[in-house]
């Protein structure tokens, strides 16, 4: 049971292999699947005028993040 539970957070193999021989719609999909991960990995600490913190998703950075999965997808060989 717990195996299956870990598996249904896979993306399927068939989006896989879309993906890394283009489909526009299957790397959407992939981009959706990794958009949290990537907000995550993409949080920086600012500093307002009173040297307040906040926390917010840098933009350019998740941007950087997404076009690097991009290239990654389309470099992908499936075997």
């Amino acid at each position: 049971m717990e195996k299956t539970i870990k598996c249904s957070n896979l993306l399927p193999y068939h989006i896989i292999v879309a993906a890394a021989s283009g489909d526009v719609d299957a790397i959407n999909i992939v981009l959706k699947h990794y958009e949290g991960y990537i907000a995550a990995l993409s949080i920086r600490k600012f500093y307002d005028e009173c040297n307040n913190v906040h926390y917010c998703v840098d933009e350019t950075l998740r941007r950087r993040l997404e076009t690097k999965l991009i290239t990654k997808i389309l470099d992908f060989k499936v075997v």
